[in-house]
């Protein structure tokens, strides 16, 4: 399948918080996305991995993606191994995506900023000959993204550029309470932690709304870049 953008999450609803609303956008511009989750988030402090399971493929549907896949990498413990790199290519081939958005650089949860490298460097290997893989028995093309862009997680990290989620947020926010174990109920009886939080939750506009006074937008998203985006002209910038 060739898909646009494939975007990767430590855990199931990384995505979603992150660039729920980037992803919303695009696909309603008719753009192709996947999301590749590579651990099921088993030890998250609420729910159950089958739970989580069954959350991220509600709020698939809620986002209207191709597919998404789990990889089933170790939650809480993700190195940047030859094994775990090797997987990650294979989604890379399979999807041949023009973008990866991939965990923040920096971030609270270690798992995220040792995502964001194993991706990184999974993109580069992928387009590399002598590295085989293999699916299904067939061994896959050679694929390499143009670009690798990091969204914007628990830290306040400065972006680098803003996607106009202006039209979207309701998208994102409904993506992202489908995990309705992972974020505010006031009627669990579960452990409360810094994500089931009230304020967590109205976290998620109010952000994307400073970043948006920042830009000149209702709403925004920011991203992080890996090399120098080069513009053919000024289309598309709010003035």
């Amino acid at each position: 399948m060739k898909i646009d953008i494939l975007a990767f999450g430590a855990h199931p609803d990384d995505v979603e918080l992150g660039c729920g609303g980037t992803i919303a956008k695009l696909i309603s511009e008719g753009k192709k996305c996947a999301i590749i989750d590579l651990t099921k988030g088993e030890l998250g402090t609420r729910g159950t991995d089958e739970t989580r399971k069954e959350e991220a493929e509600e709020s698939a549907r809620i986002l209207g993606i191709s597919a998404r896949e789990n990889l089933g990498m170790k939650d809480g413990f993700l190195i940047n191994s030859e094994e775990y790199q090797l997987e990650i290519v294979k989604m890379i081939r399979k999807y041949r995506p023009e973008i990866v958005l991939a965990n923040a650089i920096d971030d609270r949860h270690p798992d995220h900023a040792k995502a964001a490298k194993l991706v990184s460097d999974a993109c580069f290997l992928a387009g590399l000959r002598k590295v085989e893989t293999l699916i299904d028995g067939d061994i896959q093309e050679v694929w390499r993204p143009k670009q690798i862009f990091h969204y914007i997680q628990w830290k306040d990290i400065k972006p680098e550029f803003v996607i106009d989620i202006s039209e979207h947020l309701e998208k994102k926010l409904e993506a992202c309470m489908a995990f309705k174990t992972q974020f505010y109920d006031p009627k669990s009886t579960e452990p409360e932690t810094p994500i089931t939080s009230k304020d967590f939750y109205e976290s998620l506009t109010y952000r994307a709304q400073d970043l948006g006074r920042l830009s000149g937008v209702t709403y925004a998203e920011g991203f992080t870049t890996e090399k120098l985006i080069a513009m053919k002209n000024f289309d598309g910038i709010v003035l």
